[in-house]
């Protein structure tokens, strides 16, 4: 890479860190500007999940307050998003590199619409609790185990907008508040994104120089994002991640 190439991923990372503390969706700031500086589909999707583990970890402790008496509920969907990581980081190796190149453009699309469609579903959920006369399980139940398992092997294969479907989920079938769901969020993001990153590192290629700037980056942008996500407009931010996403989309599709 070349130094604004470098400099190029470092920002991204950050950007991602942040973006992944408040709301998810990162993985489409950085994965299009590690395509633009040569890395291929596969290689770049490792990269970027071995990178943005200490941010993952940046934003969970960031969230540490929220955090406080979910213990249980950490430990019964984080062994769900640690078996779901495994299954999609072996997948994402297993299936050939043109299977990758086929899906990855419509998982791109997928999350596109998850992030356009968040304050929304944010909303649906909110009117739902309001309306309903029976109150969402404190542990969601089977249909929160099913569904966490099936958006955490998305995870393991490729991350983008993971956090948003966990949200979704969780703020349906969980009985608390958002922010206390964001912070357990964070922390499933962790687990997958640490678990994929081990099975990677010893079975898939990838760069170490982009995992190391997207690494320094996203720990940065998750403590700012952390401290400060809640103070910026939702609207200027998911328009920051859908113009990115579009542009990685496109990108992709030109492949």
């Amino acid at each position: 890479m070349t130094l604004w190439e470098m400099a190029a991923v470092l920002a991204a990372g950050a950007g991602a860190g942040a973006i992944n503390a408040v709301v998810g969706s990162g993985t489409l700031i950085t994965f299009p500007v590690l395509l633009a500086v040569g890395l291929s589909p596969v290689t770049a999707t490792v990269s970027n999940a071995l990178g943005l583990v200490p941010g993952a970890i940046s934003g969970a402790i960031g969230y540490r307050r929220e955090l406080v008496g979910q213990r249980r509920r950490i430990l019964r969907l984080g062994a769900v998003a640690a078996v779901g990581a495994v299954t999609g980081a072996a997948l994402l190796l297993t299936l050939p590199e043109s299977a990758f190149e086929t899906i990855v453009p419509v998982l791109v699309g997928l999350a596109l619409v998850l992030v356009v469609l968040q304050p929304w579903i944010t909303r649906a959920v909110k009117r739902r609790r309001e309306r309903t006369d029976v109150s969402p399980r404190p542990d969601g139940g089977l249909p929160l185990l099913a569904g966490m398992g099936l958006a955490s092997i998305y995870g393991g294969y490729f991350a983008a907008a993971q956090g948003i479907i966990y949200l979704s989920l969780m703020g349906t079938l969980i009985d608390d508040t958002l922010q206390r769901l964001n912070a357990v969020k964070n922390v499933l993001a962790a687990i997958v994104n640490g678990v994929a990153a081990l099975f990677f590192l010893f079975v898939a290629d990838f760069d170490w120089t982009a995992v190391l700037l997207i690494a320094i980056g996203s720990t940065i942008g998750a403590q700012a994002g952390a401290a400060l996500g809640r103070r910026f407009s939702p609207v200027v931010l998911r328009g920051v991640i859908v113009t990115v996403g579009t542009f990685a989309f496109v990108q992709l599709l030109l492949r």
